[in-house]
């Protein structure tokens, strides 16, 4: 993390006023939060809708903080306290985060993409650990606000930062790959998501392709090769880039040639490759995420002999595809993260073709932001079931209803279920679990299915 003196910090942030050298002391690692100061933090309070951080702010020293920045248009700044004062406290994080970034000698990989990128990111950083020092983004901190504290908790002897990129609107990954300056990134699709605010996959694939914006002249951008939409744009950017693509279809740099499906995971061949690659992760549409980290791998010289022991290790951040056995004996399936169209489809073929199992219950949630088709997204998610594969379907949320709406079309009343009450889902769910039963849980993360999962687990 950050280690600087706070007369050093000031001029990286531009401060306003001056810092007597009795104040000047070293700071350690940068905080937003009062409740979780370390010795030497440098503390960043906001004015939120609700709470103005700087109440918190002598707390926060008291509590062991270094030094504080202060929003100069907030009043009563404490006297007699290691203050930095700037003209806005966000702006004034990102440019420390900027500023840093530029004198550290770490190496970056920026991750961004519709569905996938989390996962890709925990792939990408297992792999390369087998021969660096990489740290990762942690849990969602991945927007212009996150993004800038995961670099500032990057350390000095890092040599891999692996990042991943969000987005809600135009312009978010242009900022913040422009902040992160990667050396190499990752594209990993385009979805449906954001299209409440961005209007059309069209739309949604320039805004991810912002990302180039940042990388190094001659770096390397990984991409979705079956993505038309990716591959037309990326023919038309002017920059200096290397491309390599990943995909299913045998146009790719890099694409599976056999895949196994195993009870926990995948087993597959590619097409660059004589080795056997055991993937500890479920869902075939996730070896397409192994793909896009072979890639960058590659590139930073990992050899695929190393790359299938890191594969094989490799631990996903909760919640994505995670299997997790119910008080029954049932197997769940927690993808309650997110959702998508492209990823619920996905995740319910998976449960369609998986075996061993005599009962498959999908429970699935709204997908949100999906813009004014979203009620067609759902009703086809429904008509999409397999009756032969899947035996119930229990829906949760306003836009659920829909799932079920379209279910009914292709399964009988008697197998579908809808519910705006949560507890209420949960109670008849219950009564049709037994130890040969296998759930999915998907829902976008507004809906918190996390803890229909939870309450079969008591």
């Amino acid at each position: 993390m950050i280690k600087r003196s706070l007369k050093q910090i000031a001029v990286m942030v531009s401060a306003q006023n001056d810092i007597p050298s009795e104040l000047d002391i070293m700071i350690t690692g940068v905080t937003i939060d009062s409740r979780k100061i370390e010795p030497g933090n440098l503390f960043v309070p906001f004015k939120g809708e609700k709470v103005d951080g700087h109440k918190y702010v002598e707390e926060a020293i008291k509590k062991g903080a270094g030094a504080a920045l202060w929003q100069k248009d907030v009043p009563n700044p404490p006297q007699g306290l290691p203050l930095v004062i700037v003209d806005d406290c966000l702006a004034a994080l990102q440019e420390l985060a900027r500023k840093y970034r530029k004198e550290l000698s770490v190496k970056v990989v920026g991750i961004t993409g519709s569905n996938g990128k989390t996962t890709t990111k925990d792939m990408t950083a297992s792999l390369l650990s087998l021969k660096y020092k990489v740290q990762k983004t942690e849990g969602n901190y991945n927007n212009h606000l996150g993004l800038p504290l995961t670099v500032l908790g990057l350390n000095e002897d890092t040599e891999i930062a692996v990042l991943e990129m969000g987005m809600s609107g135009r312009g978010e990954i242009a900022f913040l790959t422009k902040l992160a300056c990667p050396d190499a990134v990752v594209i990993t699709n385009i979805g449906e998501s954001h299209l409440l605010d961005l209007g059309s996959r069209e739309a949604i694939a320039e805004a991810k392709l912002e990302i180039l914006q940042g990388l190094r002249k001659g770096g390397l951008a990984v991409l979705h090769g079956d993505e038309p939409l990716l591959m037309e744009r990326i023919h038309q950017f002017k920059g200096d880039v290397q491309v390599q693509t990943f995909g299913r279809s045998d146009t790719n740099d890099l694409f599976p040639t056999e895949i196994t499906q195993l009870e926990q995971g995948n087993r597959f061949k590619i097409n660059a490759s004589d080795k056997t690659f055991d993937l500890p992760v479920l869902g075939t549409h996730n070896i397409l995420n192994a793909l896009a980290a072979m890639l960058i791998a590659r590139y930073f010289s990992v050899s695929f002999e190393e790359i299938t022991e890191g594969l094989k290790t490799t631990k996903l951040t909760n919640m994505r595809m995670e299997l997790v056995e119910g008080k029954h004996g049932e197997k769940i399936i927690n993808d309650a993260y997110n959702a998508s169209p492209t990823s619920m489809m996905a995740a319910i073929e998976l449960v369609s073709n998986l075996q061993g199992y005599e009962r498959k219950i999908l429970v699935l949630g709204d997908m949100l932001e999906l813009g004014p088709q979203e009620e067609q997204y759902h009703l086809q998610i429904g008509e999409g079931l397999n009756a032969d594969k899947i035996e119930f379907l229990f829906t949760y949320g306003q836009l659920g209803s829909h799932i079920a709406s379209g279910a009914r079309k292709v399964l009988s009343d008697e197998r579908v279920f809808d519910f705006l009450d949560k507890e209420e889902l949960i109670q008849s769910l219950k009564k049709y679990l037994n130890g040969q039963t296998l759930v999915l849980v998907k829902a976008s993360r507004g809906m918190k299915l996390e803890e229909v999962v939870k309450a079969l687990q008591k």
